[in-house]
């Protein structure tokens, strides 16, 4: 395989990524990490620093149409990147001390948890409005549109969605993913927030946080531009397609397929670890 096909292969792989990605608020990292280093045979540490690049790319591409549509909430946003760049940054330092088969087997266990987390039934339009004095405090609560108008929503359990923010910005900065299933799972599940503002939420937060740890993994040199400009120049386009088809549709479909990519993917990075 030459340069040229290398180069085509990773840019159709990354289109998928940053399509899916910005679709499920996931980050097209969790896809592109795993393709790189299975597929292509790309050494870990260095598939993590391109694909933090791809999550800026994805960030930057989506967030622009989902804050002009007015899914996301940029004030909560905003509150809760206090926490994941903070722990963006732990974990890209502790990235370059973790052997590369364990790293390989926490992105496994990442993968297979996000493949159970996007087969969760989520209610479109939660109930139990109770206010949360933090959410009101910090003014935190906010509206989105539906096929209804506009239709307001309460902030819940500001503390532990924000300590789960920590736990996603060092997994992030471990793992060069992104970590959306974890902020997703943060605000979707744990305060309460409507799924489309947490997806759309999601997207805008995971470029501030993989740019927090892409610095450190520029600086041990870990990012490869001949490597990163494929990814970045496919998952753009994906996500900005993504960004596009999500206003007016259903992802189930896509859920479950995206599901059982990850489930392949990381059954297969395990399988190569110990091989």
């Amino acid at each position: 395989m030459n340069i040229w096909e290398f180069s085509l292969l990773v840019w159709v792989g990354s289109f998928t990524a940053g399509l899916v990605g910005s679709l499920t608020g996931l980050g097209g990292g969790v896809v592109i990490v795993p393709l790189l280093t299975s597929v292509f045979g790309v050494d870990i540490r260095y598939a993590v620093g391109a694909s933090l690049v791809s999550v800026i790319a994805t960030s930057s591409g989506a967030a622009c149409r989902y804050i002009k549509t007015g899914y996301t909430n940029l004030r909560l946003g905003m509150f809760l990147e206090v926490a994941t760049t903070i722990g963006a940054i732990i974990g890209a330092l502790i990235a370059t001390f973790v052997t590369v088969k364990a790293l390989t087997i926490v992105l496994a266990i990442v993968l297979l948890y996000s493949a159970y987390l996007s087969q969760q039934p989520k209610k479109e339009h939660p109930e139990g409005e109770s206010t949360d004095s933090l959410g009101d405090y910090f003014q935190l609560n906010g509206t989105y549109p539906t096929g209804n108008g506009l239709m307001s929503y309460q902030v819940h359990a500001v503390p532990a969605g924000f300590s789960v923010m920590l736990v996603a910005g060092v997994i992030s900065g471990l793992l060069g993913i992104g970590s959306g299933a974890f902020k997703v799972l943060a605000m979707d599940q744990i305060m309460g927030i409507p799924f489309k503002v947490s997806t759309t939420t999601s997207n805008f937060m995971i470029g501030v946080t993989a740019a927090a740890s892409a610095g450190v993994y520029l600086a041990r040199g870990y990012i490869d531009p001949g490597l990163s400009m494929p990814v970045m120049l496919g998952v753009l386009p994906g996500a900005i397609l993504g960004a596009k088809i999500l206003v007016g549709t259903k992802t189930q479909v896509l859920r479950i397929i995206f599901g059982l990519v990850l489930v392949v993917m990381a059954l297969k990075m395990v399988y190569n670890s110990f091989v």
